[in-house]
């Protein structure tokens, strides 16, 4: 028994000694969580109020606007003006309830439904002289709630002047907000797992190693492998597709080549950083964090399921500069604004920047062992 119990204790302490000596996992397991935790917490809490875009449509703004009149006969309930002096804003909520500041941006019709789109607007108001009209997704939880309680401050209860329309048009529903960003997170997934772990799993279980007497260059190496699977990524897009066009009705509206070129960029550079990634890393645990390090920040960041305006003016530009928001953004234009090569090709020269980089950085660091 007293034996037993030695080799367990040595056994145990050599387990937590192991998990120290990894200061890569670590990093993964101890302060990883607590970065999300903290982007999260910066977009849905704390003492801030939380910001919500409405598209404010003034039907005829001459004549006076209901919900300026409304809001200003509610007791603390005011339009103000923004420090732009175009939008104007209103905080709704207390403590104890959650604090929101509603931000009504002036739109017209048609850039009202782009809001929509981009995810730049969660609702929108047609504002009449004597009625407001609320247009949202009523399948989408955070516009319902946003009605309610807009709606009760407006003309408080039972309910007057406020009508609702629903928003089922293809292309300002929130599944077709989703589904682009769904297929550029799928891009990205597809060439992290699929070329970064992969290769970190053959370097580990010493394959790698075999090739190194051959005279294959490295170049043609990894180029082989980022060639297969670009062309898998691509048929995975085209499933995603065809499944969200048969049971959601979802349409293309933008230039099919345009989107081709999208997607082949997005590979290029999400394969490329995979390579850099996987160069010199022998160990599946630091590949896994190093992955989800990756992977993790821009799924939750980069608008792909819900929009990153939520989050604050000054974090916008850095999510911007994502990968993963540029090819969601550029994927998302081409189907629901009908944009052209044109209008993308910026988007795709970046991305395609980047891979050409990040392989070529890659291919210079790689090791076989």
């Amino acid at each position: 028994m007293t034996n037993l119990l030695r080799q367990y204790r040595q056994l145990f302490l050599a387990y937590v000694y192991e998990f120290f000596r990894e200061p890569e996992v670590m990093l993964w397991t101890l302060l990883f969580p607590i970065a999300i935790s903290w982007i999260l917490g910066i977009a849905f809490s704390g003492e801030r109020s939380q910001l919500v875009n409405v598209a404010w449509i003034q039907q005829q703004a001459t004549t006076g606007s209901f919900v300026q009149k409304s809001f200003s006969v509610q007791s603390g309930h005011t339009l103000i003006k923004d420090s732009n002096n175009v939008s104007s804003s209103i905080i709704l909520g207390s403590k104890s309830e959650g604090v929101i500041r509603y931000r009504f941006i002036p739109a017209t019709p048609k850039t009202a439904d782009v809001m929509m789109k981009k995810g730049e607007a969660i609702l929108i108001v047609n504002d009449y002289p004597d009625s407001a009209n609320f247009l949202f997704d009523p399948g989408n939880a955070a516009a319902h709630g946003a009605y309610l309680q807009i709606s009760a401050a407006l003309a408080g209860k039972p309910v007057q002047g406020v009508s609702v329309t629903k928003l089922d048009v293809k292309g300002l529903r929130y599944i077709d907000f989703f589904v682009p960003g769904l297929l550029a997170m799928g891009i990205m997934s597809s060439c992290m797992w699929g070329i970064c772990f992969g290769m970190i799993e053959r370097r580990s279980k010493k394959l790698l190693r075999r090739m190194v007497a051959t005279p294959m260059k490295k170049s043609a190496f990894l180029a082989s492998i980022v060639t297969a699977r670009v062309i898998l990524s691509i048929f995975e897009s085209a499933v995603l597709y065809l499944f969200a066009w048969l049971y959601f009705g979802m349409q293309i509206t933008g230039s099919i080549p345009a989107l081709f070129l999208t997607i082949f960029a997005g590979n290029l550079c999400f394969a490329g950083i995979a390579i850099v990634l996987s160069s010199r890393t022998a160990k599946s645990e630091v590949g896994n964090g190093l992955i989800n390090m990756v992977t993790l920040p821009m799924s939750i960041c980069s608008g792909v399921f819900f929009s990153y305006h939520s989050f604050p003016d000054w974090i916008i530009p850095i999510i911007k500069a994502m990968p993963l928001t540029t090819l969601a953004d550029s994927v998302r234009c081409i189907f629901l604004e009908g944009a052209g090569f044109m209008d993308v090709a910026p988007a795709i020269a970046l991305l395609t920047g980047i891979g050409v980089i990040t392989f070529s950085l890659g291919v210079k660091i790689f090791k076989w062992y």
